[in-house]
């Protein structure tokens, strides 16, 4: 009964802290033509209110691709079209075709934001509640309490400031959510048809498909192909089929139809992206060479594949070989920092995509956790100053790194063993005395980060930068960030690689 008191207050206290960030300001607030990423989902809204589904995704005189033109999966539509009947009840004026567009009042933002708080609500944090109750207590000295555990997840502040502040639906990472929380506890299909109804809401799920796919054709593995491994195959396969037919039923009909959908999800000819100034890989090599104009779209495609590809196959190899739940949450971090870093065309906001998944092991290296969600959360700092987001930025973000250190006492969890290295670093041999140093380095790393990021954040918000430099901040930020996730990358991959505790299972088995 304590436990879901505690909870119950953990859960008010995150709503708290939704509510009071969406009252701020959104993307592209009162700036025409265009405005921004509000404008797109009330404008979805419309269209697929008053359009008939085969023209959603087509360019027609009633829908102007160019103008915030339909690019998300059939769910998204759906979901959009469900917001669309309800604002339609209330005041006909924020869906009518034509007419609506760039519509903006109070009572259309007060609709617009309780339909992500309810989304948030109904799907994430139901999941988060219960991944959080499944937790098992393995050791006391490195966990703290399910309710704790709890309210740093839910008050990670980038999840926070996209969805209740820039304007974002969670529903794709719920329902990801979900279908971890249904593979930890062997409900194989259910966490299928979970994963797939997150991928048929945004194609940016893709992030995490490898790793639900090779997790689960481990576990096939692992049960017999000419047994039992065979007969959960056939029920996967039937579940995903399935699944994906239900989504695109009303688009089936016609190849046409489907073809324009993939090539609105998939629009490969834009290139890499250079517009926004993201953390990624690409956008901090074209400080030094403009790689869009040295490369076709088509080879930028093909190498950034390749080394997407090559960055991740460890931990694949690794998942689909020694299949575990722990394995799975952790290739689920690496994957989705290799797409985020190598792949093409990507978001500021698809940092989130691995954030949630470091959420989920919060519980295992707390301190190295919390430094990456608070770099994630820095990374969008120019997103979120574009969006008038600096004061909902500049409290959310310390009183994160507070609910983490009262938690989790982060800076005692800086040990080898703390940070899940000690089979690393006995591997080293030679290199082993280096080690005793090694929590008082990380610590002091960790503090010049922290400063550095803070030094940053209060230039970009304070200090107009150099006219013959008008990008200096942003670009900093993104490559500061950049270097900051490089380096995760090489951590979460050892941290996969010599995992000590399957060797351990191994050893006793």
């Amino acid at each position: 009964m304590e436990k879901w008191s505690l909870m119950s207050i953990t859960v008010l206290l995150a709503l708290t802290v939704r509510w009071a960030v969406s009252l701020g300001s959104y993307s592209g607030a009162g700036k025409p033509p265009m405005y921004g990423d509000y404008e797109a989902q009330r404008h979805w809204q419309e269209i697929t209110y008053n359009l008939p589904i085969r023209q959603w995704y087509f360019n027609t005189s009633d829908n102007n691709l160019l103008y915030w033109g339909l690019d998300y999966p059939p769910l998204t539509a759906y979901h959009s079209f469900v917001c669309a009947y309800i604002a339609k009840l209330i005041n006909p004026d924020w869906v009518a075709l034509h007419t609506s567009r760039g519509y903006e009042s109070q009572p259309h933002k007060l609709f617009m934001r309780t339909t992500v708080f309810v989304a948030d609500l109904l799907v994430y944090i139901p999941a988060v509640i219960l991944y959080c109750f499944s937790l098992k207590e393995t050791s006391a000295k490195k966990k703290a309490s399910t309710w704790g555990v709890a309210l740093c997840i839910l008050l990670y502040p980038g999840l926070i400031l996209i969805d209740h502040g820039h304007f974002q639906y969670p529903l794709s990472l719920g329902l990801a959510l979900w279908a971890v929380l249904c593979l930890s506890h062997d409900w194989d299909l259910l966490g299928s048809v979970a994963f797939c109804l997150a991928l048929n809401y945004k194609q940016m799920e893709l992030y995490h498909s490898l790793p639900f796919f090779c997790y689960l054709l481990g576990k096939c593995f692992k049960k017999g192909l000419k047994g039992k491994g065979l007969v959960l195959l056939a029920k996967l396969a039937g579940t995903v089929l399935l699944s994906f037919a239900a989504c695109w039923l009303p688009f089936g009909t016609d190849v046409e139809q489907i073809m324009q959908v993939l090539r609105r999800l998939f629009p490969i000819d834009r290139g890499l992206p250079g517009q926004d100034k993201v953390a990624n890989i690409w956008c901090s090599l074209s400080v030094l060479i403009k790689i869009k104009n040295v490369l076709s779209p088509r080879t930028q495609l093909k190498l950034s594949f390749a080394v997407t590809f090559l960055s991740l196959l460890p931990a694949c190899i690794k998942l689909t070989v020694q299949p575990s739940l722990r394995g799975f949450k952790f290739a689920l971090v690496s994957c989705a920092l290799s797409f985020f870093l190598f792949s093409f065309q990507v978001h500021e906001k698809s940092i989130l995509l691995v954030s949630v998944p470091v959420c989920l092991i919060i519980n295992e290296i707390p301190f190295m956790a919390t430094w990456f969600l608070l770099v994630s959360t820095f990374s969008l700092l120019p997103l979120l100053l574009k969006d008038g987001l600096l004061l909902a930025y500049a409290v959310t973000t310390p009183a994160f790194l507070a609910v983490c250190l009262a938690s989790f006492s982060i800076l005692e969890k800086t040990s080898a063993e703390d940070l899940q290295l000690k089979a690393f670093s006995l591997s080293l041999k030679g290199y082993v005395s280096w080690f005793k140093s090694f929590p008082r380095i990380v610590r002091s790393l960790f503090l010049l980060s922290l400063s550095l990021m803070g030094v940053l954040s209060v230039l970009s918000a304070a200090v107009p930068p150099p006219q013959s430099l008008p990008d200096l901040f942003p670009v900093a930020v993104a490559v500061v960030s950049c270097l900051h996730f490089l380096v995760f990358l090489v951590y979460f991959n050892v941290v996969i690689l010599w995992d000590s505790k399957n060797r351990g299972q191994k050893k006793m088995s």
